[in-house]
């Protein structure tokens, strides 16, 4: 009884719910939890797999998981490499499963985290693996507006006889996304600086999109850690250009930041990548084009 008992404990309880009568969509983390939810209302019931306040990076399904997502109408996941454990999921699905699959970076330009030789930028590779590929599409305003088109085909696809109820609910977020790209457009062409200083490579897109370079602490992963020749290089950095914040987020550490900060005598602030939101976040009423409007408050706070 007592290894049963263990062995129950470490198996854990399934974060996968499945409801009768209503649409299941099962998403692999907050930013397609949050799209899925308000497109698709009343007539569905989201699964977020990753719990709140944990990063999304170093998470992956148990195996009661794997197989309740197989049972649901539809799943979505970000793709660009951001979720290492999904290809064996979906290659373990039976052919007759019903599941409809949405890759939600489709369509997306995506960016290449590590800069190459012949190229400034780092962006104009094509590889055949996922492995240098930044993920973090979701950060952009602009991306997001992709990402919650294909949502929408995805309930489309998985629930025809509600395409209307879905359209309607995606028109309405389509307009804040909008709005909330408009805000980022005008306001950071505006900004005296363009140059910021964040904890991990996240904010590569945001970059792009709206006209600014991005010094990250850490790599693509949140847990890469620096050389002390590339805190030289960020210190550098933060002289020449003048920086007067660097940026942390709530669900990493925030111990590096400060003490980059702390030496180059200034401060830090929040840039929230969105990954995933705190229980705190979540009861205040805080979603995507919240935290991102608090972001884009924060960014034209250090860029004065």
């Amino acid at each position: 009884m007592l290894l049963l008992a263990v062995f129950m404990t470490g198996c854990g309880k399934s974060t996968v719910t499945l409801s009768e009568g209503k649409v299941n969509v099962v998403t692999t983390f907050y930013p397609l939890y949050d799209f899925a939810s308000r497109i698709g209302g009343d007539r569905v019931n989201v699964v977020n797999l990753v719990p709140a306040g944990v990063e999304p990076h170093d998470w992956s399904p148990k195996s009661r998981d794997l197989a309740n997502m197989g049972k649901a109408q539809l799943f979505l996941y970000n793709g660009a490499g951001f979720e290492g454990w999904v290809h064996d999921f979906l290659d373990s699905l039976n052919k007759d499963s019903g599941l409809t699959v949405v890759e939600a970076s489709e369509g997306i330009e995506l960016l290449h985290g590590v800069p190459h030789e012949d190229d400034g930028h780092g962006h104009e590779h094509e590889h055949e693996d996922d492995s240098d590929v930044d993920p973090h599409v979701w950060v952009s305003p602009k991306s997001a507006l992709k990402m919650a088109e294909n949502v929408k085909n995805g309930l489309v696809r998985a629930d025809a006889a509600n395409q209307a109820y879905y359209e309607a609910n995606y028109e309405t977020l389509k307009k804040q996304l909008s709005d909330l790209d408009a805000k980022f457009t005008d306001a950071l062409a505006k900004a005296g600086k363009k140059e910021i200083v964040v904890s991990h490579q996240a904010f590569g897109y945001l970059a792009r999109d709206y006209g600014l370079t991005q010094m990250p602490i850490m790599g693509l992963a949140p847990d890469a850690e620096p050389t002390a020749q590339d805190l030289k290089e960020i210190n550098k950095f933060v002289k020449e250009h003048q920086v007067k914040y660097i940026f942390f987020e709530e669900l990493v550490s925030d111990k590096l930041a400060k003490t980059l900060a702390k030496d180059a005598g200034i401060e830090t602030l929040v840039l929230n990548p969105v990954e995933g939101l705190t229980e705190e976040q979540i009861n205040a009423g805080e979603h995507y084009v919240t935290v991102m409007e608090n972001n884009l408050q924060n960014l034209l706070k250090a860029l004065q």
